[in-house]
């Protein structure tokens, strides 16, 4: 990995950190502890009072996981300042400030790969685990920008398409499944189709 190139990206984005911060003491008039959720309690729905119909309980009252204050954005210009808080300070300490730690001589990281591990049967990744960096985000692009080959090399990234329902379809000896990953169909929009008995081209795109 480029340990330099993520090394940088870890002091712009404590500087981000940094600046969401001041932004979210400043819209709850009061310093508190961001990661501390007993204390964005208090300030969330005791301070600001924003409205928390719908939301999940905890033993120690309403929740303000991730999933829980997606549900108040629009709210208070608060909760997508927290939301984003959240996601870089994850990122920054999960990898900016880990990886980079974990090179050996050559700048090369090793993961573990476990095949008993995930109950899917699937293969895992641990110490670190190199499966869930995102992608969907920018941030998370530009983080796997920090994986590179040696000079003269280039990585190549691989997967297997559908490879449990392509067993499943060789051990049944199912014809249509087998014929239709034969014919590289999109095998969802064939299952649909069959269950709804209707032509393949009749089925609406996800």
């Amino acid at each position: 990995i480029d340990t330099a190139f993520l090394n940088k990206m870890g002091i712009q984005v404590g500087k981000d950190i940094i600046a969401l911060e001041n932004k979210i003491h400043k819209l709850a008039k009061t310093k508190f502890n961001i990661a501390s959720p007993l204390q964005l309690k208090e300030v969330l729905f005791d301070k600001l009072k924003i409205p928390t119909e719908g939301l999940a309980r905890t033993k120690t009252g309403i929740s303000t996981a991730a999933s829980e204050l997606i549900k108040l954005q629009g709210e208070h210009k608060i909760v997508d300042h927290i939301i984003k808080f959240r996601e870089l300070a994850k990122l920054k300490s999960t990898y900016l400030d880990a990886l980079p730690k974990l090179v050996d001589s050559n700048n090369r990281i090793h993961t573990s790969f476990n095949q008993t591990v995930a109950a899917t049967g699937r293969l895992s990744s641990s110490d670190p685990n190199l499966q869930n960096i995102p992608i969907r985000t920018e941030l998370g692009q530009q983080i796997r920008k920090g994986f590179i080959a040696p000079k003269g090399f280039k990585l190549l990234s691989a997967d297997y398409s559908h490879i449990e329902l392509r067993i499943i379809a060789s051990l049944a000896n199912d014809k249509r499944m087998i014929d239709s990953f034969k014919k590289d169909e999109d095998i969802h929009s064939r299952t649909a189709a069959e269950i709804n008995e209707v032509p393949l081209e009749k089925i609406t795109k996800p």
